[in-house]
């Protein structure tokens, strides 16, 4: 129980990290050096204002040199990383370190790819690409396991090409994005091949559940509406492996 109390504490350093990627890294700005700043005024950020979900509930929620209300994206991403962690806790309670660390790592990981492509359609390459070594490297030194997800994650990433290719063949515009491919191969590599018909089941399934909730929003949507699929997937990955760690 002491590696989870740990990792909940850490979690909110962990999101606003995480916060800092999503804002930063579909527009190829500099992550680590570039000082954060107010979105509204620009005055640089004391490290006494960055203090995770302490900070914003400190200045009210408000910028302390315009007072323009801050963004709560931050606040929100800081949470989720904490949601990440009770969900794994939850999957495992008596994990080890290695395994805690590891599963928080790819929700983490799969949380700020949902939310760049909710946001701007993208899964970025410096993201889906580690996340699908990682899942490889997880499996090691057992080379059945290794295999399995190696196939997966091939399978996976020609599935998904196959399909886009078809669709734009068939309709004459993209369907599926490469990143949804490259996403789905990272999850193959965690999951293994014989839960990729499961994960992209599910993942579907999700998408749907999305699709109906935008519609009872009001938002009216047509055969040429952009809906991120990127968050179905990562939902979909990430429940997949909290239920059925490793290989089958």
């Amino acid at each position: 129980m002491t590696i989870w109390l740990g990792l909940a504490l850490f979690a909110p350093i962990i999101g606003s990290f995480l916060g800092v990627l999503v804002r930063r890294l579909p527009g190829g700005l500099p992550v680590a050096r570039a000082r954060s700043r107010c979105e509204t005024c620009g005055t640089p950020l004391a490290a006494r204002d960055l203090v995770p979900i302490a900070s914003y509930f400190a200045l009210r929620g408000r910028c302390r040199a315009c007072r323009a209300p801050i963004a709560r994206f931050h606040l929100h991403i800081e949470l989720a990383a904490i949601a990440v962690v009770a969900a794994a806790m939850a999957a495992d309670p008596h994990a080890d370190a290695v395994a805690a660390w590891r599963d928080c790592g790819l929700g983490w990981t799969l949380l700020a790819l949902a939310w760049i492509d909710a946001e701007t359609l993208l899964l970025p390459d410096a993201l889906t690409l580690p996340l699908l070594l990682a899942g490889l490297a997880a499996a090691w030194p057992d080379i059945d396991a290794l295999t399995d997800r190696a196939a997966g994650a091939a399978v996976g990433y020609l599935a998904f090409r196959a399909v886009a290719a078809g669709y734009r063949a068939a309709r004459g515009r993209a369907g599926l994005g490469a990143g949804d491919a490259k996403l789905l191969a990272a999850g193959g590599a965690w999951l293994g091949l014989e839960r990729l018909p499961a994960l992209i089941l599910l993942a579907a399934l999700a998408g749907l559940a999305h699709a109906l909730l935008v519609t009872r929003r009001r938002r009216r949507l047509t055969a040429a509406t952009a809906v991120p699929f990127g968050p179905a997937l990562a939902f979909a990955i990430f429940a997949l492996w909290l239920c059925h760690r490793g290989p089958p």
